[in-house]
């Protein structure tokens, strides 16, 4: 049975869609079958990955609303092993059509449950809100990583995302675990850099993953050629940073 994994900050700007991407091909790149869920109407982890949003007959929209079967809008990647579920601006109003729907918190689990034993992990790259779409991410979830910036105001909010999985966990998700903090945008070269880094250790001690995502300026530029950093940049610090993570977040399963 596959790992699902959300990953989520309603904090934007923080390295969330590049982490999904990235992440997920590193995981293939080392030989897991993994499959993207792009759960941000902005789409951004689809078209970073190469998929054209403006000619999809069938995204994460269909199959959330309109119970059009997974497998059908699933599309495979340039990366060997690396499959999506691509989203589209439509998912705004998905929020809207769920509040009848029942069990509404439970669509996201309910869309995936067909495909699980399909993949060795399954990661949801979630909007940067804490709406119904995020909580059905992190309700249909074993666990989530939550990036962090390395800059000031890292932890503004994170009490607010911490706090919804702790209703989750009390509701919705008993199961739900914290896979990791994630330092991202990391830059030893300054100060307030590694005071951040100190304070989120100090914070939450070995929820703090051992792999640190470096600033790299391939890692922003990659997106724009629909490639991961593995294809666009293999020698870069980032493709390694994220390599890296891949091995210790499949070392513990």
């Amino acid at each position: 049975m596959g790992r699902i994994i959300s990953i989520a900050n309603q904090k934007g700007g923080v390295g969330k869609t590049t982490t999904a991407i990235n992440l997920s091909a590193s995981l293939a790149d080392i030989g897991k079958r993994v499959l993207l869920v792009d759960a941000d109407p902005q789409a951004n982890a689809s078209s970073g990955l190469g998929i054209d949003i403006r000619n999809l007959e069938f995204t994460v929209y269909e199959c959330l609303i309109d119970k059009m079967p997974v497998h059908q809008a699933i599309k495979k990647t340039e990366v060997d092993n690396l499959f999506v579920l691509p989203s589209h601006i439509d998912l705004v109003g998905a929020e809207i059509e769920l509040l009848n729907v029942d069990q509404r918190e439970h669509a996201m689990g309910r869309m995936v449950k067909p495909i699980i034993d399909d993949y060795d992990f399954i990661l949801i790259d979630c909007s940067p809100s804490l709406g119904l779409i995020t909580v059905n991410s992190l309700t249909a979830s074993n666990s989530v990583i939550i990036p962090v910036q390395s800059e000031y105001f890292a932890l503004e909010g994170i009490s607010k995302l911490l706090n919804t999985i702790k209703i989750i966990k009390s509701g919705l998700n008993p199961n739900l675990e914290i896979e990791g903090f994630l330092i991202t945008m990391f830059d030893s070269r300054l100060r307030s850099a590694n005071q951040v880094f100190a304070e989120v250790k100090k914070h939450f001690g070995e929820l703090v993953f051992d792999t640190v995502i470096h600033r790299n300026v391939r890692l922003s530029e990659a997106p724009s050629y629909g490639k991961p950093i593995s294809l666009f940049d293999p020698e870069s610090r980032g493709a390694m940073n994220y390599e890296e993570l891949a091995k210790e977040l499949s070392g513990r399963y």
